[in-house]
């Protein structure tokens, strides 16, 4: 492939991603300033927190099932019409919840309306994220897929940055104008970039690895039963090595907000220019970070992220303790910059290395996605439930964030790095590995 080719392939990647996830951190951050006073109305301004932060997790639940609906897909009919897809699921979603009335309008329609298109948008995302990745990884030379696999990667601060932007200037706005019609800009804007996000992913081919698989006339009928068969192992892998790759992050980017403005005294708007320039700074490391893997490997980029993870707990809430501008703003660039980003940057790109091409969607779909659901999106939640149960000390989410750290090294623990061989040739030998101990495996394997 040239580099025009692969220019458009890194575009239709990242601009896909990023627009993805603007639409979806727009909700987390909206259901932390927002979506408590207009759509889960309660007494306690504590309780509609939790609620909105509840609504917020929902969706992640529900990721795994868009990732096995939508990996199926990808692995048996192609990467490309997936991804076209699922973003127009989550443009759909997102447009939607700009122009929803409020619980003062409709009373309790208006929570369950924003739930349901919050569920559509996880299920565009579950099934976003794995054709991205692997539209960069599976068109990746060998001596450079920890770089290409980093760009989509970037997609999630990007649209971060993008979704903090929109709402720092908002936030501009008198308070009565943005709690009225403010919030509801970046929604309804999302709907341009979609369409370009679209026309960009229209003119893209198929990626080699899946044209492999369909030359060969080896598609599976049923990705999941293979991926858990064959592949259980590795599944695991992954959600272990997901958690502290999206735990923190909600902490550090979403659960922040709440946390600096109500308990803190910080101004919102600070808050979420702290976190914008966090999130500017890991941008940038990301693809630093991705590179590096390439010379010195995915699992030890991956450790001293994780290790930085334990260490830096601890000092991140004292810094933020402070009340000082300046800390904050320090604290939340070491912490989503120089410790997060070389977690998130090879992350998916070690997933795709121990999958093979024919389940490969589904696989670190699989993987991510579940680990997702079960730390990113009750990470927020259950910061704010240690939070008030422990008379707002900041060390049992401090605790929490260690935990998470802990639970991925283990779970990489036997993972070898391939960082050095081809993605198919590696695959292929290790799905030989699981399917020859007789003959009637490997004839199974290729039937179902």
């Amino acid at each position: 492939m040239d580099s025009k080719q692969m220019r458009k392939v890194w575009i239709a990647s990242l601009v896909g991603s990023s627009i993805e996830w603007f639409d979806y951190f727009l909700y987390g951050t909206v259901a932390a300033l927002v979506f408590n006073q207009l759509f889960f109305v309660t007494e306690d301004p504590t309780i509609g927190l939790l609620l909105a932060y509840a609504s917020f997790a929902l969706a992640f639940f529900i990721r795994p099932f868009g990732g096995v609906i939508f990996a199926h897909i990808g692995d048996r009919i192609g990467r490309k019409k997936t991804l076209v897809i699922t973003l127009s699921l989550m443009g759909v979603a997102t447009f939607g919840m700009g122009l929803l009335p409020t619980y003062q309008a409709i009373g309790v329609w208006a929570p369950i309306l924003l739930i349901t298109l919050r569920l559509v948008q996880g299920l565009g995302i579950g099934g976003e994220w794995g054709g991205a990745l692997l539209l960069a990884v599976e068109y990746a030379p060998k001596e450079k897929r920890g770089l290409y696999g980093a760009i989509p990667q970037m997609g999630v601060t990007i649209g971060m940055v993008l979704g903090t932007i929109a709402l720092s200037l908002m936030t501009l706005l008198p308070e009565g104008s943005f709690m009225t019609w403010g919030w509801r800009i970046p929604f309804i804007f999302s709907a341009l970039l979609v369409i370009f996000g679209l026309w960009i992913r229209k003119g893209i081919e198929e990626t080699p690895s899946f044209k492999k698989v369909q030359e060969s006339g080896d598609i599976p009928k049923l990705p999941i039963v293979d991926t858990f068969k064959y592949h259980w192992r590795e599944v695991l892998i992954a959600i272990g090595a997901k958690v502290v790759e999206t735990a923190p992050f909600y902490i550090f980017g979403t659960f922040v907000v709440s946390y600096a403005t109500t308990n803190l005294g910080f101004s919102r708007t600070t808050t979420l220019n702290a976190v914008m320039i966090g999130t500017i700074v890991t941008t940038i490391l990301i693809p630093i970070m991705g590179s590096l893997s390439d010379k010195i490997g995915r699992k030890k980029v991956y450790i001293a992220g994780a290790l930085g993870m334990v260490l830096f707990a601890f000092p991140y809430f004292w810094m933020l303790q402070q009340q000082s501008v300046a800390l904050l703003v320090i604290a939340t660039v070491i912490a989503l910059g120089i410790i997060w980003a070389p977690i998130t940057a090879v992350l998916g790109t070690m997933f795709s290395e121990i999958f093979d091409a024919k389940v490969r969607y589904t696989g670190i779909t699989l993987g991510y996605q579940i680990g997702a659901a079960l730390a990113g999106g009750t990470a927020p939640l259950v910061a704010t439930s240690l939070m008030l149960e422990f008379n707002n000390s900041y060390i049992p989410v401090a605790c929490y964030i260690i935990f998470t750290a802990l639970v991925s090294l283990v779970a990489i623990w036997a993972v070898k790095d391939r960082s050095q061989q081809h993605l198919d040739d590696v695959n292929k030998a290790t799905v030989s590995e699981k399917t020859t101990p007789n003959n009637s495996n490997a004839k199974g394997l290729s039937q179902v």
